[in-house]
Parts: structure tokens; sequence; C-alpha cells
């Protein structure tokens, strides 16, 4: 097997090693495994030709791993690979011996490492600022070492270095904050400038930084509307006294200035929002919504509006935007429009869409998108629709003026041939007649006189919980739902099974004279069921309502536990929390911590010393070369005494 390679790489002729090397390294980019061809690429590594050289530790750096002991034969040549004059040679020696993970070479790594920190080329010096994570996950010892390099780097003034350096920082000393004071403000002018995805990581650990080392800029603001709504509402009388208190304590607290490093950070960064690449404008984007005013972040809204476009990153975007328009809805409420869902659009970026529109819902906006969400309830998918009749649940429980709407367009929905939107309207109109059952009284009624033909057995157990919760309500119908379950009790699944047991107990306590014997007859059969959790609630509920002499003191309490006021559901977004996570990262996404996540800090209390960032300039640089050409200029053209100054002049330029 690749014999002809193999005569190709063992042939004097550089022209055939070149071929044969391109070959062999189009196999792998098609994903076809060439290790047994180890052998044979090792040997050429010493090679004179510069592009065979090239490919040779293409190759190398793929297969280093795997075929460790053969590399190890071929180390001197990679060590005289780290003194060749060519700087790509000596970038992928570097990249080839930081690749062989045997922690006998580690000596050498970190020698090579600490060589190529120090190179003449940039190029050489990012090949190092990316050597230091593997060494560090080989070898966690090297820690105090390998920061040493990274402060070193970090003084780098080059934009190819600065991505890959915060890289190496983010990985082995995230915590070590001190190397990025006197850095801060050159990574910020750099940023600019920085290849793409340095860029984000150098945004990312900014957002961190930032929220350390400066004030928040909305602090003021949120003590003064709360102060504000005192005044506003309360009596004048009784609140001179608080009022003379909080301005006290307004009065001691500074007003709020931002720092000049804080604006620098927002400023260099806010150019990039017109970047091409995605990550950039998300980083930008979460870097605002954590760090800036509420004046300024509306900047991002149509930087993001506008990334709705690619297919590529719409479900990360709608992540983000569904989670910044809860505590920022005003932002995008310009740009509804833009969250409209389209028939292509693939079922988890419907719900995202569905999830923002919910969260921009208000009272003005409102009979637009409950217009919009009736088409959507006639799509074909399901889950979708069951999403969208969820959605105007959770806009009826947060606008009330449009809730009586929305309840009857649900109630309207009950009589659609489709099974799964009757059983999600069910399950929505519950949560909401919790809220006032006592006005609909005729919607229970209605949603009785389902249980015969629905069969999803989450919409029986919510309706039979209805009923019993609000047996006062129907004392007619109560009792005849009761008789029906009891004839399909034992066909039911085990969700619909409890609810019928807990109907029962609910109707002996308030109306023991039709429901009496119905109700021991469900407890006989729930007290031979296949399911143990049926067995034992039959048992206990059975000792707890049914009064006899073992019964102990609970008996007496029956009905303020089966009757007890539920306090109504509070029907919120899934991503109300999410916004402790950083916007973008792979917790906020999954919305818990995933391992590697590093906590957005909380913004300090008082200012740290803003004068830790201060970079000294060196004695003999504060003269510059224009300034002295400055004096020169000052100087008159004609001196009074041509003669004397003319050579020294002359010396001097």
């Amino acid at each position: 097997r690749h014999d002809d390679l193999k005569e190709m790489l063992d042939s004097n002729k550089d022209s055939l090693k070149l071929e044969a090397m391109k070959r062999i390294v189009a196999m792998i980019a098609r994903g076809k495994n060439a290790s047994d061809l180890f052998p044979a690429v090792v040997k050429n590594v010493a090679c004179k030709n510069i592009e065979v050289k090239k490919l040779v530790y293409v190759y190398l750096v793929r297969y280093a791993e795997e075929q460790q002991d053969l590399a190890l034969l071929s180390i001197s040549t990679f060590q005289r690979g780290l003194k060749d004059p060519n700087q790509l040679i000596r970038a992928s020696a570097l990249r080839v011996l930081s690749s062989i993970r045997v922690p006998i070479i580690v000596p050498i790594m970190m020698l090579a490492i600490k060589e190529a920190a120090s190179d003449m080329s940039p190029y050489v010096r990012k090949t190092a600022a990316h050597a230091i994570p593997k060494l560090y996950s080989l070898d966690s010892d090297q820690k105090d070492q390998l920061i040493e390099v990274i402060e070193k780097l970090l003084a780098d003034k080059t934009t190819l270095v600065a991505g890959s350096v915060v890289m190496a920082f983010e990985e082995v000393c995230p915590e070590r904050i001190d190397l990025i004071h006197k850095n801060y403000r050159k990574l910020c002018n750099l940023l600019i400038d920085v290849e793409e995805w340095g860029q984000v990581v150098i945004i990312n650990m900014l957002t961190r930084y930032a929220r350390t080392q400066f004030l928040s800029p909305n602090q003021n603001e949120s003590l003064l509307e709360e102060t504000a709504e005192k005044a506003f509402y309360g009596s004048e009388e009784e609140d001179t006294k608080d009022a003379k208190a909080e301005a006290a304590s307004l009065a001691k607290r500074k007003p709020y200035v931002m720092d000049p490093d804080h604006r620098l950070l927002l400023r260099n960064t806010k150019p990039l929002l017109q970047s091409r690449n995605a990550a950039v404008v998300m980083a930008v984007a979460q870097l605002y919504f954590h760090l800036a005013p509420k004046a300024e972040v509306g900047v991002i809204a149509k930087a993001l509006v506008r990334l709705l476009r690619s297919h590529e990153v719409q479900y990360v975007v709608l992540q983000n935007v569904a989670t910044m328009s809860i505590k920022r809805r005003g932002m995008f409420e310009p740009y509804l429009k833009s969250f409209y869902i389209r028939s292509t659009d693939p079922t988890q970026i419907k719900i995202l869409k569905l999830e923002v529109l919910t969260n921009l819902a208000n009272e003005t906006n409102i009979s637009t998108i409950l217009r919009e969400f009736q088409t959507y309830i006639r799509s074909m998918d399901k889950d979708f629709v069951a999403a969208t009749i969820q959605a105007i649940g959770r806009c009826a429980t947060n606008i009330g003026k449009v809730r009586d709407t929305c309840l009857n367009g649900l109630v309207q929905l009950l009589s659609n041939r489709d099974e799964l939107v009757v059983a999600e309207s069910v399950v929505v109109i519950k949560k909401l007649l919790q809220m006032q059952p006592a006005q609909h009284s005729e919607i229970i009624k209605h949603m009785a006189k389902l249980t015969d033909n629905i069969q999803v057995p989450m919409a029986r157990a919510s309706i039979l919980w209805l009923i019993g919760e609000y047996c006062e309500h129907v004392p007619k119908i109560a009792p005849d739902v009761l008789r029906k379950m009891a004839k399909s009790f034992t066909n039911e699944e085990d969700i619909v099974k409890l609810q019928v047991i807990n109907l029962a107990a609910k109707l002996y306590l308030t109306n023991s004279k039709q429901s009496k014997l119905l109700t021991q007859y469900v407890l006989n059969l729930a007290k031979y069921d296949q399911n143990y959790d049926i067995r034992d609630r039959a048992r206990f509920i059975r000792q707890l309502i049914v009064p006899t002499e073992k019964s102990g003191a609970l008996n007496k309490y029956a009905k303020k536990l089966f009757l007890a006021q539920k306090p109504a559901p509070i029907l919120e977004s899934s991503f109300k929390d999410r916004d402790h996570f950083q916007l973008g990262s792979l917790s906020h996404l999954l919305n818990a911590k995933a391992v590697g996540y590093q906590e957005l800090p909380d913004w300090p209390d008082e200012a740290p010393d803003p004068s830790v960032r201060n970079v000294e300039v060196p004695e003999w640089t504060k003269c510059t070369s224009r300034e002295k050409r400055k004096e020169k200029v000052e100087k008159p053209f004609y001196s009074d005494s041509e003669g004397e100054s003319g050579p020294t002049e002359s010396a001097d330029s």
C-alpha cells in the first residue's frame, strides 16, 4: 500500500519528493489515513528543499502525536530546524515539537518556547504563544515559567502576536489580571488591526477585565428611578424623612463619571460592529450589553438584526437577542418585523423568534403580534404551533388588557381538528384560568365536555385538575366527569389516574352525598394498580379523607390540605436569568455552567486604582526626534554670524 509514494520519497530528486508530499497532504485533507507513511516522510525532515520541508512539517504536525516513538528519533532534526534562517521552518519545527506529547521532552519544549518568544519574526513569536497551552496541558507544573513567557509576549507590540498570547493567557492563568493592567491600553488600540479570531478572544477577555476594574455605568440611573417612583406615589408628610435620608445618601454618592479607559474600550470596539465576521460582531454586542451605559447599548441592535440574514449564525444570534430583549426591550422594538417567522425557517429558529416576539410584546404592539400568532397556528409544524399557543398564554399573563381576548381565542382552538393543538390549548387555558376562575365557569364547563374526545394524557390531566380545583363552580358536572373517568380508569395513563384520584378526593370532601361510592370504587381500583405511585397515593388519600378509628389528627385538616388556595403560575421566559452568563458562551447557550467557563464578575462597589494601567515612558524616549526637528525649524534661517555657524549646522544635519 502506498509503495509508489514511498519510492518517490526515497528518490534523490526533489521534484519527485515534492509531488509525493503534495499527494500525501491532499490525502490527509480528504480525511484518508496516511499514518503508515510516517517512517518514509520523517526521513525527509532534513531535506534541503524548503518547499518539501514545509510539507513534511505539515504532515508531522498531524501525525506526531500518534507516532510518538518515531517522532522522538528525529527530535535533534527539529531542534536544528529551530535555528533555521527561514521563519516558516522555525515556526513549523516548534509546532511539531509541541505536538509530540511525551512528558520526557517537556524541558526541550520549554527551552524552545522561551527562545521562540524572543525571536525576531512575529510569526515565530505567535507560534510560541500557540505552543504555551499545549505544554501547559502536558505538564501544569511549568505554569510559573509559562506565565513569565506570557508576560513577555503580552508586551509585544505586533498585532500578529496579540490574539494568540491572550488565548494562551486565558488557558493558563486567567486569574492573573495584574498582567493585563500595563497592556490594557495597547490591546484596546491594537484591537482594530488584530486578525478576526484574535479580536474575539481579546474582546471576551476585556469584557471580564472591565467588570473588575470599572464602576457600573447604570448604577446611578437605577437609584434615581427608584427614588423618583417613591416620590411620585408616596404622600408628602409620610415620605419627608425618607426623602431627606435618600437625598443625603445621593449627595454622599459621587456623580458617575466614566473612566477614560472604560470609554477607550467602548470607542475602539464600536467600529468592529461593521466586521464581516459574525463572531466579532457577536463579541462586540455582548461587550456592549455587559459594559455600556443604557443609552449607548442601542447601537448593537442594528448589527445583530443584520446578522439574522446569515443562516449559519441565526440560532446563536437569536439566543442572544432573546436574552437581551428581556432587559432591553426598547432596543429591538423598531426591528419587530425582522423577527416575523418565515415558512422556510427551521423549527428551532421559529421557536426562538417566537420567544423574541413575546418578549417585545407591549400594549402598543400586542394587537399586531396576536394577528401574527393567529397565522402561525395554521402551520403544519406541530411543535411550532404548540410553542405559539404557549406564547399567546405568556402575552395574556403579561398584558392584562388582552387576557380575555387571548382566552377566547384559545377556547376557539378547542374545536380544532388537530388533537395536539387542542391539548396544548387546554394546558395554557388551565394556567390562565387560575388567575380568575370565578369569571370563567362557562369555559370550565366547556372543557369538561372535551374529556370524551381528547386522548393526550397531559391535556386530560389538566382538565381533571381544573374540574377538581374549581368543583364548587361546576357542582353538577364534576360528579358526572368522575363517573365517566371511573369507567375508563384502568385504561388511562398514570398522570391521568393520579388526577382522577385527586378529583375523587376533592369531590368526597365537598359533595360526599353524590360521590361517596364513586370515590371508594376509584380508590379500590387504584389499590391494585400496577404503578406503585398510584397505589401509595390511594392508600394515603383513603386514610386522609375517610375517617376511621385508626386515622390520626390529619383527618380534621383534609379540606385545608386538598382545597387550599393555590397561587396562579407565572408564565416566564426560559431566557429570564441567563444574562448572568457571558452572552455568546457555551454556558449561556446551554443555560448551565460548562467546564472551563470563567464567571462574569460583578461590578465593584468602588473603582480600583486606575493608575495601575499607566505605563512609564523610558527617559531616553521622552525627547523624540520630532521635537528635535521642531527646535531646528525654530532657529533663524540666516544666523547673524554665518561664517561661525555654517560648519556646525551642516555637521548637525
